[in-house]
């Protein structure tokens, strides 16, 4: 075990995220350096300490550096605009002074697999970031990847995004050059193993999963997945500059950082050394499984989420349309209700059945209706019991998927819809009154799920907004638990 503490960098990002997870779990003692301290608010451990530093400000590194053994260098400026291969090499300068005045012993850090002299200004900006680490006479140990596969990963959420959005596409040149995926659970062990590596000097591994694929393949693996059927037509002509356009078109959240990407692609990203399969316990899984695990961790992700909580703190919800988060659409409101969440939680488990909706039942039974029409199973299971629910009760078309007693309520749709669907309510105490968040989720299967959300949104919002002030006002006027509620 290493004596001092271990400084994590850009634990705000995808990788560092994930690394500051792992790297506690192991009991390490880690400190992570954020110019935006409050971004790892909820996400650091007690026993991690968090401190503000700039890349640009030698002096804030060397305050964070102090006490420290082991040093990840995980910060990069895809995202940023302006020239960012100055931003990183003055990053790194700074970096290395002030860990060579502090005394670190050690410098792990990730960048990509680049082959060649003709490269992106991405991967030489990679490239020089890695020479001027491993040239300041600390041990580096640099790792360089391909493709990352993980939910969230920049990479995965391109694919998903023309996946989902496009059911024909023209693919350029660049799309069927190998590289080497790995899965992002791969690549935090090779990042965890490395704190423990005897190790002297500098090294450099390559590291990737066991199959050569090019971008095309993982688009048809994540198709395969997801059960969407693309006519995918290759065209010679579609430069990188071009691309870029296109992407922005369809994916505009990733059009700038998206360029880059497409850029680094242009060249074979594989694996030409393979000593870091023969040094690490690292076994890279193949990426029909990575892909698989980053579909179910979004999963499982999703599950956890207090919708509430992600939208007020990151997000400002749109007025219409709701807002985008990964695959999923998601739409909430809210109100204040002058009760005990106790009183609250107990109206909305009153819902469905021959209880009703609250609000609009005709409309609920003509969905029901068409549901029925279409094949599926429409209103008619009703449900169990008037007065509780508990998970795996049927509502209508709906079944229980979640339910914490006085805190929150979660649904999930089973009639016919192109997507899978969830109805979110949660109830907290707001000072000697009581908040209802009501949320609907959506993730949208291919392009008719996106028609599906945003043309039947004006009605759907419409019907859930006066659920939403039915409930809170039925909270206060309404007759007896056993009596129904339309």
């Amino acid at each position: 075990m290493i004596s001092g503490r271990i400084l994590l960098t850009g634990a705000t990002g995808y990788v560092g995220g994930r690394l500051l997870k792992a790297l506690e779990s192991k009991g390490y003692a880690v400190r992570c350096l954020a110019r935006r301290p409050e971004f790892l608010k909820g996400k650091a451990s007690d026993a991690t300490e968090v401190v503000q530093g700039d890349f640009l400000d030698e002096a804030s590194l060397e305050k964070a550096m102090e006490g420290i053994d082991t040093a990840y260098y995980l910060v990069h400026s895809m995202g940023t605009q302006g020239i960012f291969d100055e931003e990183e090499t003055r990053s790194a300068l700074n970096f290395v002074k002030a860990a060579q005045k502090i005394g670190i012993r050690r410098i792990i850090y990730l960048g990509g697999i680049s082959h060649g002299e003709k490269l992106s200004p991405h991967l030489k900006s990679r490239q020089t970031v890695g020479k001027i680490l491993r040239g300041s006479g600390i041990p580096t140990i640099e790792f360089q990847a391909s493709i990352i596969i993980g939910s969230g990963s920049l990479s995965f959420e391109m694919i998903r995004s023309l996946m989902n959005r496009l059911p024909v596409m023209t693919t350029p040149k660049w799309v069927r050059v190998l590289a080497q995926p790995i899965g992002i659970e791969d690549v935090i062990q090779y990042l965890t193993e490395a704190v423990e590596l005897p190790l002297h000097e500098s090294h450099v591994f390559e590291i990737g999963g066991p199959e050569k694929l090019s971008y095309l393949d993982l688009m048809k693996e994540y198709g395969r997945q997801k059960n969407l059927k693309r006519l995918i037509i290759p065209v010679p002509v579609l430069t990188p500059g071009l691309s870029s356009l296109w992407l922005g078109l369809v994916t505009p959240l990733y059009a700038r950082v998206g360029r880059k990407l497409i850029e680094s692609m242009r060249h074979e990203t594989t694996v030409k050394d393979e000593s870091a399969l023969k040094i690490f316990s690292v076994k890279p899984m193949p990426i029909r499984e990575a892909m698989r695990r980053a579909l179910k961790n979004e999963d499982q992700s999703f599950a956890a989420t207090r919708w509430s909580d992600a939208l007020s703190s990151s997000y400002k919800n749109k007025s219409w349309g709701g807002i985008q988060l990964g695959s999923r659409l998601v739409e909430t409101s809210s109100t204040l209700i002058d009760a005990t969440p106790e009183k609250v939680f107990e109206f909305i488990t009153r819902i469905g059945g021959k209880n009703g909706w609250y609000f609009a039942n005709g409309l609920w039974k003509l969905r029901g209706y068409l549901d029925l029409f279409a094949g599926g199973v429409g209103m008619r299971r009703g449900r169990r019991d008037a007065l509780s629910l508990r998970v795996g009760d049927t509502l209508d078309w709906w079944r229980v998927e979640s339910i914490e007693p006085n805190s929150l309520l979660r649904l999930y749709a089973e009639m016919k819809v192109p997507g899978r669907a969830w109805l979110q309510f949660e109830v907290k105490k707001e000072g000697q009154k009581t908040i209802l968040h009501q949320t609907a989720i959506f993730d949208p299967h291919g392009l008719w799920g996106l028609v599906y959300w945003y043309g039947l949104y004006p009605v759907h919002r419409f019907v859930f907004t006066g659920m939403l002030k039915r409930i809170a006002k039925s909270v206060h006027f309404q007759p007896p638990q056993d009596s129904g509620l339309v």
